[in-house]
């Protein structure tokens, strides 16, 4: 049972991140659990309590009633200094039970600025860090979320990876787990060896990886007959049948996104180069306006937010917008609850649309050219024009709006310095439109300019690609500052060094542990806050470990060698990847899903749509 922590709470900021005992919480007997899971986010609560996806795997493991599934986030730095100074091991929120007395501690790896964070968690708890010092008595550390993708870089601290989505997965691993406890064939080593055969799991230590002298790899194969050689990622079929969160914890303290969060479908269509989230989540698979409706009704009763977003990759695309947002504003107008339709296309923005995010919005609205040129924009495959751009701000300028943000990344393959005025062109043209644009507001425009780094990411055309190097990304950020000199406009950018970092981890493979582990030990965790990240000090680290960050970063892969990554089977066939790339040197398209199936492969996942059949 943990120690007593009101004493320490006094002491820190925030203490309701760790006191628990929210509305909505999920508290079981537990003389009558089998399985415990401790469910952790390596971030603060107010981030980790916003992530639909935790939401939705804490209430799916507690549907099963010989499961407990309970949370626990990173202690921020000063509460972490008490619990040290106090013996006070990581504990769940729930029933501030120690997490190394539980049967599995599942981390959600959603960036990759989260690792030293990841760990420090599973040495709070008073576990030992690498997978390989952990004996029988130790919970299995789990991993999940996005990261897993490319999971080495942290492989050797983690027992299993669930690769993909987790519903359905996630329960299968529970009941095993508590099966071969019940019989009594439970051993670490048979249970890791039994789950890798359910779909949708990778156990890094039941595969061997060589290298060549060149730091490439090799092989990589697995250590057994049983073993898959690729893990198949777990896709679910049915968004209207599977379990969503109607009842989800109500937090005491302000969260980032502090409201009822509907997820409209899975996937994507458009198939932009540089988009990670775009070829892992496919396939696409929606949800119905009516079973969207009737869970909203159903949350709001249950927490009475005044806010309804609809969330996906490009709530545009989603077929049923118009019926879905009708329904919804059937009731939410009267009960004054605003509706928020995040992630809009330019291309498919329309006065009807503007009319009913005018009715509950007086913000600007946000879109995301990524590039301030049309060669550039075919080269990366985001199919959109000037004109559409132009046609979307004249709409919001119509009804009212006189502030919009623009997102756009630097860094990417093929971009030139002519590109890169673009973005400042671009954006004036957007101005000049306000000017244009009869009824406008009668206050100023604002445009803001907000320009993040290529990080090039595994499963996606780019993979291959090397990332720009510090000083041409520098240099590239302050080129656009000269060029921008209207003060209507406002320009933001991203630090360089993060993203060097970012595409590091990215691409990286086994040998990185050693890093992350002398980094965690010298204190290095919060890296995706800018108070806590120290670029210089990472690369000390990387020195000390003898790694060269330019192997990783900025090297151009081949596309015939073996990639730390392919072990994962994401549907997206390499054949496929390898196209796209080569399109993006000709500045060739490839059209949406919904306008023609190009071959990619994720057919053979999920459900059938007219656009994209599922293969037999």
């Amino acid at each position: 049972m943990q120690k007593d922590i009101s004493a320490i709470l006094k002491s820190v900021s925030k203490p309701a991140r760790y006191t628990g005992g929210e509305f909505g919480q999920i508290v079981k007997d537990k003389q009558k659990i089998k399985t415990r899971i401790a469910f952790c986010f390596p971030d603060t609560y107010e981030i980790g309590m916003s992530n639909l996806g935790m939401k939705i795997l804490y209430g799916a493991l507690n549907e099963l009633d010989y499961v407990w599934c309970e949370r626990a986030f990173a202690p921020w730095p000063d509460m972490e200094e008490k619990m040290r100074e106090h013996n006070i091991p990581l504990f769940t929120l729930e029933s501030k039970d120690e997490i190394k007395d539980f049967d599995i501690m599942a981390i959600s790896m959603q960036y990759e600025l989260c690792y030293t964070t990841a760990i420090n968690m599973i040495d709070l708890a008073g576990i030992p860090m690498y997978a390989r010092d952990r004996d029988e008595n130790a919970p299995i550390i789990l991993g999940g979320g996005p990261c897993a993708y490319n999971a080495e870089p942290v492989a050797d601290f983690f027992d299993i990876f669930s690769i993909g989505e987790g519903e359905e997965a996630l329960c299968e691993l529970a009941s095993l787990y508590t099966e071969m406890k019940d019989n009594g064939t439970y051993t670490k080593s048979t249970f890791l060896r039994e789950a890798c055969k359910l779909e949708g799991f990778y156990v890094p230590s039941l595969y061997e990886v060589s290298y060549k002298d060149d730091g490439t790899i090799a092989s990589f194969e697995p250590k057994y007959d049983d073993v898959p050689k690729r893990v198949v990622k777990r896709v679910i079929s049915d968004l209207n049948t599977s379990y969503f969160p109607l009842k989800p914890v109500m937090p005491y303290i302000e969260t980032v996104h502090d409201r009822i969060m509907l997820e409209t479908f899975r996937g994507c269509i458009r198939g932009c180069r540089f988009c990670q989230a775009g070829m892992v989540f496919r396939p696409v698979r929606e949800k119905s306006a009516e079973v969207l409706n009737r869970q909203a009704e159903e949350i709001y009763k249950n927490t009475g937010y005044n806010e309804i977003s609809l969330t996906s990759l490009s709530i545009s695309d989603y077929s049923c917008l118009h019926e879905a947002t009708d329904k919804l504003l059937a009731w939410t107008n009267d009960k004054k609850v605003n509706l928020s339709l995040p992630s809009l296309r330019a291309d498919s923005f329309t006065r009807e649309l503007m009319q009913k995010v005018s009715s509950v919005r007086s913000s600007g609205l946000t879109f995301a050219p990524e590039a301030g040129t049309q060669r550039l924009r075919d080269a990366i495959n985001k199919n959109l024009y000037e004109k559409d751009l132009l046609n979307a701000v004249r709409l919001a300028f119509e009804g009212g709006k006189s502030q919009v943000k623009l997102y756009f990344m630097n860094g990417l393959p093929t971009e030139t310095y002519e590109d890169i005025e673009g973005i400042s062109t671009l954006a004036s043209t957007v101005i000049d439109e306000y000017y244009k644009t009869d009824g406008r507001p009668k206050r100023p425009p604002s445009v803001t300019v907000s320009v993040s780094c290529f990080v090039p990411k595994p499963h996606t055309p780019f993979q291959w690609e090397p990332q720009d190097s510090l000083e041409s990304l520098r240099s590239k950020q302050m080129f656009l500052a000269e060029k921008i000199t209207d003060k209507k406009i406002r320009y933001n950018w991203h630090e360089a060094k993060v993203s060097r970092l970012e595409a590091v981890f990215s691409k990286g493979d086994r040998r990185l542990s050693k890093a992350i582990y002398v980094a965690q030990q010298n204190g290095m965790r919060f890296d995706a806050w800018d108070e806590y990240f120290d670029y210089e000090k990472w690369m000390e680290v990387f020195d000390k470990c003898n790694i060269d960050t330019d192997f990783y970063a900025n090297r151009r892969m081949s596309y015939d060698e073996i990639l730390p990554w392919d072990v994962i089977d994401i549907g997206v066939s390499k054949s496929f990847l390898i196209s796209e790339s080569k399109k993006a040197y000709e500045s060739q398209t490839t059209p949406n899903c919904k306008e023609k199936c190009s071959g990619c492969g994720a057919n053979k996942l999920g459900k059938e749509h007219t656009w994209c059949p599922k293969k037999k």
